[in-house]
């Protein structure tokens, strides 16, 4: 699988993240999972402190144990911020607690990246710096990023914090393409020309930070996974052709679909089926031409103007 080289660190991830957050799903065997993954190439995790309210963490150090993967052979993300249903909370003193829990629950000494979870309209810079700069210099956290957020909350955050910025999490796929739209529709009076999110796409790729996929495989607001799915029948039909032609899956398509992009995006699965990593696993090196790209973009119901 290609390994990509996070942002401004010495980090070199696998293209394709393994998402946590459904891992305390009954019937699933975590340890079968994580195995799954490493051996088709995945080296990066993904967790936040709210996924089972801390239960996937510790799931997931248990599991990690009973596999053939070391803790050195692999990295550690998570993300704090959100207490769920209240409010959000950018604080230090929230953020340092998160972090000691998150470190307790996933039985490691430290986190090889730590996102800001969503924006806090609340947010002092000043206090995200101050925690920043506590975990750095304590070695909890070796790399920092946020999810969700516009080039103009990552610049008000870099007024005070020194750490780089490397990694932002958006929400991207083939019905997801809002940051794409923008961008093809510049001085367009349609809606698909609407920027909701600042170019946080070019600002991205401008100031070297990471772009990591999240729901790739959604349409709507989590109203469901848009592969197989009959509401999507030219979406599906060009899925299956190019998943015949390359040997793959629709899903391994949908994957190549983000990974063809140059702004060398990864992509989360969050799927806890082994067949369903490999399926993904197996498209990571697929390289689409230019003509199915945006073959596979007009099929999700775009146009070009």
């Amino acid at each position: 699988m290609k390994h990509i080289q996070l942002a401004n660190t010495d980090i070199k991830a696998s293209q394709i993240i393994l998402g946590c957050m459904r891992m305390n799903e009954d019937g699933k065997n975590p340890a079968e999972i994580i195995q799954t993954a490493y051996d088709n190439g995945i080296n990066f995790f993904d967790h936040a402190d709210i996924y089972g309210g801390g239960e996937c963490e510790t799931i997931f150090a248990k599991a990690l144990k009973e596999t053939s993967v070391s803790r050195s052979d692999i990295y550690l993300q998570s993300k704090c911020g959100i207490i769920p249903g209240v409010s959000f909370d950018f604080s230090k003193k929230h953020i340092i607690e998160s972090v000691e829990g998150i470190l307790t629950r996933l039985d490691t000494d430290y986190l090889d990246t730590l996102l800001l979870h969503r924006p806090d309209t609340l947010v002092e810079p000043e206090e995200v710096a101050e925690a920043f700069s506590e975990l750095e210099k304590s070695g909890k956290v070796r790399a920092f990023g946020v999810s969700n957020q516009n080039p103009g909350q990552i610049e008000l955050l870099k007024t005070a914090v020194k750490q780089n910025l490397n990694i932002n999490q958006l929400q991207f796929g083939l019905k997801h393409t809002g940051m794409i739209d923008a961008g093809l529709n510049v001085n367009m009076e349609n809606n698909a020309g609407l920027n909701r999110d600042g170019g946080i796409l070019e600002y991205s790729r401008i100031h070297d930070m990471t772009i990591q996929a999240w729901s790739p495989f959604q349409y709507g607001f989590f109203d469901g996974i848009f592969i197989g799915n009959d509401k999507f029948p030219e979406l599906n039909a060009k899925l299956v052709e190019l998943a015949d032609k390359y040997n793959v899956t629709p899903s391994g398509i949908a994957v190549a679909f983000i990974n063809r992009h140059p702004a060398n995006i990864q992509t989360i699965i969050g799927t806890m089926t082994p067949s369903r990593i490999i399926e993904a696993t197996e498209a990571a090196d697929l390289v689409l031409t230019r003509e199915e790209w945006y073959s596979l973009y007009m099929s999700a119901g775009n146009i070009l103007p």
